[in-house]
């Protein structure tokens, strides 16, 4: 333990001995771990401040950035992969910052296999609150998300594949619907209108087998990494949206209408429900889902009412699919959360698991218990 220990010395010590008496095992990944890994999975913001390097034989790895990664590796490595488990962690990670120490501490905790996803998405945000408590943050104000919400609203107005992919991505960096149409109108877009036209009544299986063939007559099998099958779907992807295979002004009025709910979480559970009944969407099992989970928040003695909900809200890495939150120290003027999570449902198939496994977590960044003005640079 006394590698572990950092600047926020006992403190840290009492976070982590209240985590492990909820029953989350404390977890030791390893700190070199695979690059590709971050570099396909993880964030922008993270893929740019990893420090790699090589081994012998070329393979990368980098020092270890996060630790919802490495745990689901070790869970997925071991003998209880898609049983319930639960592990907490309080050690260095590595991220690059532009002024102040590239190595800070950071403590979390994950939580797997578990079905009952409402009540564990409230543990996990009532637990972190606690060891951020134990490591010496005080009144701190909560708010959230739901990217798995979004996902629904999204599937409900029956966009095309593309533009739910497109959307999606946006809505994960922060981006406004009408950025990303902005961008999809100012890109340059190639004249595709004769093979448009020989794709005209095909199937996308068809029009992909097609475009396959035209690319292996080419002698084309790889450009950049991408494969010819990848280069393909890429290809219908840009033909789709140049063939205005988008979407109505009202569809795209419905999403802007839902990004723009925000304020008391069962004030904007009335306006989800609402806004999906004027626009005649089945959303009655996300939003009664959305409704539990803040059942199971008050059970757990959280004040919803002092929590802040925005539809539009979300975190910057790429493997959130739900529930999404961050907690802020009032006194930081930088806006930097001290404590951030959500769940995750598909980074352990990603990880290599045969199937998706309800995953929801936690990180706490210790530097930020201590010192409000910690961590502003990173």
């Amino acid at each position: 333990m006394s590698d572990q220990r950092g600047p926020i010395g006992s403190a840290g010590d009492a976070l982590i001995a209240h985590l492990v008496a909820q029953g989350y095992e404390r977890a030791e990944p390893a700190v070199l771990q695979p690059a590709p890994l971050f570099l396909d999975l993880a964030g922008e913001d993270i893929r740019g401040r990893l420090y790699i390097t090589s081994d012998a034989s070329g393979a990368e790895f980098c020092l270890r950035p996060e630790y919802t990664i490495p745990v689901c590796r070790d869970y997925l490595a071991g003998s209880r992969t898609g049983q319930a488990a639960a592990y907490s962690y309080y050690g260095k990670v590595f991220r690059y910052r532009p002024a102040g120490s590239g190595e800070f501490e950071q403590a979390g905790l994950e939580s797997f296999g578990r079905n009952d996803r409402e009540a564990a998405d409230a543990e996990i945000l009532a637990l972190s609150l606690e060891a951020a408590h134990f490591g010496g943050a005080q009144g701190l104000a909560v708010r959230f998300g739901d990217a798995g919400l979004f996902t629904a609203l999204l599937a409900a107005l029956d966009l095309p594949p593309v533009w739910m992919r497109r959307i999606r991505r946006a809505h994960a960096r922060g981006l406004s619907l009408a950025d990303l149409l902005r961008a999809n109108e100012d890109a340059p877009t190639p004249d595709y209108s004769g093979m448009l036209a020989a794709l005209e009544g095909v199937d996308r299986a068809g029009a992909r087998a097609l475009v396959e063939d035209l690319l292996s007559i080419a002698g084309i099998s790889s450009v950049g990494g991408r494969s010819a099958s990848e280069i393909a779907e890429r290809f219908l992807e840009q033909s789709s949206l140049q063939a205005g295979s988008g979407f109505s002004a009202e569809k795209q009025n419905v999403i802007e209408a839902w990004l723009a709910i925000a304020g008391d979480p069962d004030t904007s559970s009335a306006q989800m429900r609402a806004l999906a009944g004027d626009s005649k969407l089945d959303l009655s099992a996300a939003l009664d889902a959305f409704d539990e989970r803040l059942g199971f928040l008050a059970a757990r003695g959280l004040d919803v009412s002092s929590m802040s909900f925005s539809a539009r809200f979300a975190r910057d890495l790429d493997y959130y699919t739900g529930f999404v939150f961050e907690a802020h120290d009032p006194a930081r003027t930088d806006g930097r959360p001290v404590v951030g999570g959500g769940r995750y449902d598909g980074l352990v198939r990603a990880l290599g698991a045969r199937a998706d496994i309800p995953a929801v977590g936690a990180a706490i960044w210790c530097e930020r218990l201590i010192d409000p003005n910690a961590g502003a640079a990173e």
